[in-house]
């Protein structure tokens, strides 16, 4: 007598694999789109997506030798072989990228960047090539980053060139610190204000303000002489020199002064070569050919 076999069983164990791999199959087109869709929104490119990854696993990578050589008491081992999988990887310095240098010499910069290429991306000391990086004259600040896997960035911010320093050999251009940035031809110093006298270059700051309190003043100014650590010489474009008294206060009230009087009487320009108001409120007068000195009254006394 023939059996038969019941398949009932084997029939509800197919249906039910078949509806877990629909199932799966499901789920995964749903992450699949949802995946799609987030890297559609986000703004990188299939290859920059690829980097980003790389960097992750490299990153994991890097990490976990780092702690294994830790833990086993060697960091320098740690840094080597931390360098040596970035490098192996492709993450070393290639290329280097300067910006915001208008007026310095940026080989000055690709000097000191260069010396970091080819060197694996976790070794660069960023901090140390930005304080080198401010040693350099015309170098305000420095701002250096990695941008993986092969560049190093470099912005820079410049100062301002903001008068001429008179050496004894030369001239030098000066920021509004007093910081000397360049040598300067004599010819390409005419439009700026001429400082010169020992330690000079520390009073840019208070001479600003010094010329600030007379305005009308400013644009007649052609050089400042600090005498005796102590005051200034302004000399105007006229070729005639004005010496204020020493103080802060006592040099702007001097130069205010003489401000007026000139919109009274036009100094500027005159016969008097020399205007002396060291000692307040006389103002004396030196005129070319006559070997005595003239007091002026200011107008209105």
């Amino acid at each position: 007598m023939a059996k038969i076999k019941r398949g009932g069983k084997g029939v509800r164990r197919a249906a039910k694999a078949s509806n877990r791999a629909a199932g799966a199959r499901r789920a995964k087109a749903k992450t699949t789109g949802f995946v799609d869709t987030v890297m559609g929104v986000l703004p990188f490119t299939e290859e920059q997506w690829t980097r980003i990854w790389l960097a992750v696993i490299i990153g994991g990578a890097v990490a976990l030798a780092w702690v294994i050589a830790n833990l086993a008491g060697v960091p320098a081992m740690a840094q080597a072989e931390v360098g040596r999988i970035a490098s192996d990887a492709g993450f070393e310095v290639r290329h280097v990228r300067v910006t915001g240098t208008s007026r310095m010499d940026e080989r000055q910069v690709y000097a000191r960047a260069l010396a970091q290429r080819d060197r694996p991306m976790p070794q660069v000391d960023i901090e140390a090539l930005r304080e080198e990086l401010l040693e350099l004259p015309w170098v305000k600040d420095a701002r250096v980053s990695v941008q993986l896997p092969q560049t190093l960035a470099i912005d820079i911010v410049e100062r301002e060139p903001h008068a001429v320093l008179e050496k004894p050999d030369r001239l030098m251009l000066i920021d509004a610190s007093g910081v000397e940035l360049e040598p300067i031809a004599r010819d390409k110093a005419s439009d700026r204000l001429r400082i010169s006298g020992p330690g000079a270059a520390k009073q840019v700051a208070p001479l600003d303000t010094l010329l600030a309190s007379a305005p009308a003043l400013r644009p007649q100014i052609e050089a400042a002489e600090w005498v005796g650590n102590r005051r200034w010489n302004v000399t105007f474009k006229t070729g005639q020199v004005l010496a204020l008294p020493e103080g802060r206060d006592e040099s702007a009230s001097a130069l205010i002064k003489f401000a007026r009087m000139d919109g009274q009487n036009r100094l500027i320009g005159g016969k008097v070569a020399t205007f002396d108001m060291r000692a307040p409120p006389r103002i004396y007068m030196r005129v070319p050919g006559r070997g005595d000195r003239i007091e002026l009254a200011e107008a209105g006394n």
